[in-house]
């Protein structure tokens, strides 16, 4: 009761500059004993939520159910009851007559009083109080920053604001903020608007606790397979990430097999089997003649759906192609996930050349941190155990596997705005090929990152330098890079922007936007 009396004498003798801003009010029906409640229905309908809108920030991506909805002036309020409530900041707690408290006082004399506060505050709180004044002062510190950062219309802050409040389970903050960033994002804007649109998405899911509704949920709206495959080559020709990592793969494979006369390749991850057309090529050109080839491709109902059926798709469009060019070749379907991958579904014979490719999916494996089963370990002891001449390894350069949640948000946010500011320069904004590429190609594994967690997050990315562990202790040693390979990627690259750039460091190639590593590529044995 002594310190509810004191906060609220001080709240009634705050000069006007030291109010903190309006804040939306929430609806007082959905504050428990154990904090705010949120609920949300499950209808999956629901959470289709990114939609194109207009450059002008609109965002139209909210139509969850959710129990707590906005109204027409964009505060909050329940769906199961409308009814206003006073947003005057300077109502007392226990003001239950609804009459706003006066802004003065006993006196007029504010710092006479101040001092007056002082005493009582000593007497009545003892020693302490000082940490109460450190506290205030600290979240006035930050509503300071909150406020200004608002008022320039910085989003990229505002949204590491809103992902903080939420970090720390401050959910009036976030809900507020997450009103404010409606106003900001747009998924036809500038980079940080388009990205921040997919991140909101992500923030709100995690909010409602539906983050792994609406990552599948996202499919119900997927296109069609022949669309999204559109799209995903799009994707493959304005930026140069797919073909930086299919063709240094491709350049280590073509090295250690250049005297073999039996090959065979494992591929973990087929989906339309893009990346062996150049290879095979390679090997028709090859003095001496192109060795036997053997295919096996392994891929889940994912990739699948993009391609418009089974991994036969593949088997046929590259046995054509290799017929095309004489190549003897035999292709090997696997149709299931890496988490099922055994040894015998492999298919090993003796007097084949083993190479094994993991192109951009090994982070989807869960590991120690996820499962017991560790698959992502157990896949490499397994690759390691066949003796394979080489393996490749292509991943993303970015941190998401098992940091907490807003060291996470702010390594996606600072990931994706360097790969969407990539974009910009290749395809014009208002493009809507552009939006349809984001959407269905990037949005889903943002939302992913940012709304689940355990099991249902299942983009899970490392550092390169994780990942040399991780092959370390299932007993592989580093392949070399060869530089007839790199010198190739770098006259890749002249046919992009130059902000890309390609550095080859401790034995690995990387691929990056201006400063920032995207993309690591290296190879071993």
């Amino acid at each position: 009761m002594a310190s509810r009396l004191y906060h609220q004498i001080k709240q009634e003798v705050e000069p006007e500059p030291y109010w903190f801003p309006q804040l939306p009010p929430i609806d007082p029906s959905l504050c428990y004993s154990d904090g705010f409640h949120f609920s949300v229905e499950s209808s999956i309908e629901n959470f289709c939520t990114l939609e194109s809108s207009s450059a002008n920030g609109s965002y139209t991506a909210y139509n969850s159910t959710s129990l707590v909805g906005f109204s027409p002036n964009g505060s909050p309020m329940s769906q199961q009851d409308s009814q206003s409530y006073p947003s005057d900041l300077r109502h007392s707690p226990d003001n239950n007559g609804g009459s706003p408290i006066s802004g003065s006082c006993v006196t007029d004399d504010v710092s006479d009083l101040r001092d007056k506060l002082k005493e009582l505050e000593t007497v009545m709180l003892g020693p302490d109080s000082d940490v109460i004044d450190s506290k205030t002062s600290l979240e006035m510190g930050t509503w300071r920053l909150v406020t200004d950062a608002i008022s320039r219309g910085d989003l990229k802050q505002v949204l590491v604001f809103c992902a903080k409040a939420l970090s720390d389970n401050d959910l009036l903050m976030a809900q507020w903020l997450m009103d404010e960033l409606r106003r900001m994002v747009s998924v036809s804007g500038e980079p940080i608007q388009r990205l921040g649109a997919y991140m909101l998405e992500g923030l709100v899911a995690r909010l409602a606790s539906s983050g792994s509704s609406i990552y599948k949920a996202l499919r119900c709206k997927e296109p069609k397979s022949a669309d999204l495959l559109s799209y995903m080559h799009i994707l493959y020709e304005v930026c140069p990430y797919l073909k930086f990592g299919y063709m240094s793969a491709n350049g280590a494979i073509a090295e250690a097999m250049k005297d073999e006369d039996r090959v065979h390749i494992i591929d973990f991850q087929i989906a339309q089997g893009s990346q062996w057309i150049t290879l095979i090529q390679a090997f028709a050109a090859r003095p001496g003649g192109p060795p036997h080839i053997r295919i096996t491709g392994i891929d889940d109902s994912t990739s699948a759906y993009a391609r418009g059926g089974g991994l036969n798709i593949v088997g046929k469009r590259l046995s054509k192609l290799a017929e095309y060019f004489k190549v003897p070749f035999e292709f090997h379907a696997a149709a299931m996930s890496g988490c099922e991958v055994q040894r015998e579904h492999l298919q090993v014979r003796p007097g084949e050349a083993l190479a094994v490719n993991f192109a951009f999916m090994l982070h989807h494996m869960p590991d120690e941190s996820v499962s017991t089963e560790n698959h992502r370990d157990r896949l490499l002891r397994l690759v390691k155990s066949l003796s394979p001449k080489v393996v490749t390894l292509v991943e993303q350069e970015s941190n998401t596997n098992t940091a907490p949640f807003f060291p996470r948000f702010l390594e996606t946010l600072n990931y994706y705005t360097a790969m969407f500011e990539s974009i910009d320069v290749t395809l014009p904004r208002e493009h809507k090929e552009r939006i349809d590429v984001e959407q269905q190609c990037l949005a889903r594994d943002v939302v992913n990152i940012i709304a689940c967690e355990g099991a249902e997050r299942v983009e899970r990315h490392e550092l390169l330098g994780k990942w040399r562990s991780r092959f370390r202790m299932a007993g592989f040693t580093p392949y070399p890079l060869s530089s007839l390979v790199n010198a190739t990627i770098k006259t890749l690259l002249e046919n992009y922007c130059d902000r890309y750039r390609l550095e080859e460091r401790d034995g690995a190639l990387y691929l990056g936007w201006m400063n920032r590593d995207l993309v690591a590529s290296c190879a071993w044995k």
